[in-house]
This record gives structure tokens, sequence and C-alpha cells, in this order.
């Protein structure tokens, strides 16, 4: 489990078994130390401009609920890969200018509470968060296998929801004694009222 730490200033959020954050940072990055992370910038999808200078009256909230799959849902997140993954992943995304407020899930897949700028769209988000912590773990360790699943499902998140939401993804291992990833989606798309075909959730 990886949960967002507090910056200089800002109220603690609850922090429950945090994991070791081994996520780069932005001036790890910008050093010329030859063993800091390769990541695509997000530059790559879009102009790096501050919040600030384009919407300097403009206040958000935008929270995400976000949930994919390791591919074809193979039990590729082991206990070595997991906790070091959700923390880089939370590096990334601050990078994106978002906070993982929490990123946790079992072997199979991930479930990510975040929160993201309005000059981020979900979708360079996540190609960016998956192609990223994707490439570190065949890195990291290079025996591994690992892919993630194509696709993912977003949700939003109120902001009077986020304790229910948080609790809910902290307790990952006691909901899938009893329900399975596949039965989980499923029903999450059911609930948001998501049209959705079956034959092609899991292609």
């Amino acid at each position: 489990m990886f949960s967002a730490k507090p910056q200089s200033g800002e109220k603690p959020l609850p922090s429950h078994g945090v994991a070791q954050d081994f996520s780069p940072r932005r001036k790890s990055w910008a050093d010329n130390r030859d063993d800091r992370p390769r990541i695509i910038p997000a530059t790559e999808w879009r102009k790096k401009t501050s919040t600030q200078e384009i919407m300097s009256h403009t206040y958000t909230n935008l929270l995400y609920h976000i949930i994919f799959s390791t591919k074809d849902r193979q039990p590729l997140l082991t206990d070595d890969i997991r906790p070091r993954t959700f923390a880089y992943m939370g590096g990334i995304l601050r990078e994106l200018d978002g906070i993982a407020i929490l990123i946790n899930g079992p072997a199979d897949h991930v479930h990510l509470l975040t929160a993201l700028p309005p000059t981020t769209g979900i979708a360079d988000a996540m190609r960016v968060l998956k192609t990223n912590s994707s490439r570190w773990i065949h890195e990291t360790f290079p025996n591994s296998s690992f892919a993630w699943q194509t696709g993912y499902a977003s949700f939003s998140v109120s902001q009077s929801s986020v304790p229910a939401v948080r609790q809910y993804i902290e307790r990952q291992e006691e909901h899938h004694r009893t329900i399975t990833f596949q039965e989980e989606f499923v029903a999450f798309l059911k609930r948001h009222g998501i049209a959705y075909d079956e034959r092609y959730i899991w292609a």
C-alpha cells in the first residue's frame, strides 16, 4: 500500500501501513546521477504549463477512483514487487502534478485514489503511469514477465466520499477473500451505470 505524505503546510492524511517510498523525486530527475529513473516525461503528451499560468482564478478538486489489472489478471504483483511499485507509481503521479492519496491492491490488480489537476486528462495520466511503471518493473526485476492489462475503469469521487473509498481500498485483501476481481470490476460498472459487454471486458 502506498499513501501520500503531506507536503509542507498541508494537513497530514491518515496513514495505514505506508510503504517505504522508493518513488522518483523531481530533484533526482534533474541531477546527473547515472542511477536516476529513465521516465517518459508527461510533456510528450501535453504542454507543461502550470495551472496558475492559465487558470489563475480556477479552483478544482478532481478526485478519481481508478482500477486496472495485470495482463490476463495474472498474480504478477508479488510481495517483493508490489510495495515498491505502488510507491513508484505515487512518484509518477506527483510528476503529473497529481496526488496519490492511496494506492493498494492484491497480486492481480490495483486501486488508486488520486487527485489530478485540470490540465491532465485521465487517458494521458494512465498512459504515463502504466507505461513508466511497467518499464521500471522490468528494469528493477529483470526476471519478471510483468505487463498491465490494456484499459482501466475510472470513477469520479466526491470529497465527502473520500473516507469510504479510502477504507475500501485499504481493505482489498479482506474484500478478495470472498469476491474475485472480475466480480468486483463488474459490480463497479453496474453501480456507476456504465454500459458494458462482458464478452469484451477481459480481452
